[in-house]
């Protein structure tokens, strides 16, 4: 997979509207969050069947033209979305240095007295460059060191953070397969950890 730039969308449930941030420098822990503190206790995401449905998508080969697969799970669609830039190395789960601040902001923001109490789940995807296999995997590794980084860097309760790789099965722009806006990480507020 070449791209480089992984989108990073905090998605939570009621929260006011969709909000992107153009540079990693204007992002700061208040905009995260006002946005990750929205819980819609009405819903709840299985992981372990999310993770399911993905293997069984990708071996399956659910709608080989991924213009045309419907997504997975429509409750992560229809969640708000706060979208930075988050950059691995090509083809690989390493973040890269330059996005260590834009992960350090997100830490704080989880760290921070409001959200101590939640549970977060990081989702990664892929656009459909490439083998849909290779992208499953690509991305749980990517959501897998996005939180690996949160827990082994910045303390965060390894407890309160879980990842799910969707690779191409849940395309953020199915008009455009291999837009670089399907290459993103989600955080998920999940409810309360204790």
């Amino acid at each position: 997979m070449k791209p480089i730039a992984l989108v990073f969308s905090a998605a939570i449930a009621l929260a006011p509207a969709t909000a992107i941030v153009q540079a990693q420098e204007r992002l700061n822990d208040t905009q995260l969050i006002e946005t990750l503190n929205v819980l819609d206790q009405s819903k709840s995401i299985d992981v372990a069947a999310l993770r399911r449905q993905a293997v069984d998508s990708v071996a399956a080969n659910r709608g080989p033209d991924a213009s045309l697969r419907e997504p997975l799970s429509q409750e992560l669609d229809n969640l708000s979305q706060f979208t930075v830039e988050i950059q691995f190395r090509t083809g690989s789960a390493v973040i890269r240095p330059a996005s260590f601040r834009t992960v350090g902001v997100i830490a704080d923001s989880l760290l921070h007295p409001t959200l101590r109490e939640y549970k977060f789940l990081i989702v990664g995807h892929t656009d459909a460059v490439g083998d849909r296999k290779s992208n499953l995997t690509l991305s749980q590794k990517r959501a897998d060191a996005v939180r690996d980084a949160l827990v082994t860097t910045f303390g965060i309760a390894p407890a309160r953070i879980v990842s799910v790789g969707l690779g191409e099965e849940q395309l953020q722009n199915r008009k455009n397969p291999d837009a670089a806006a399907n290459r993103r990480v989600q955080i998920v507020n999940v409810g309360r950890f204790r």
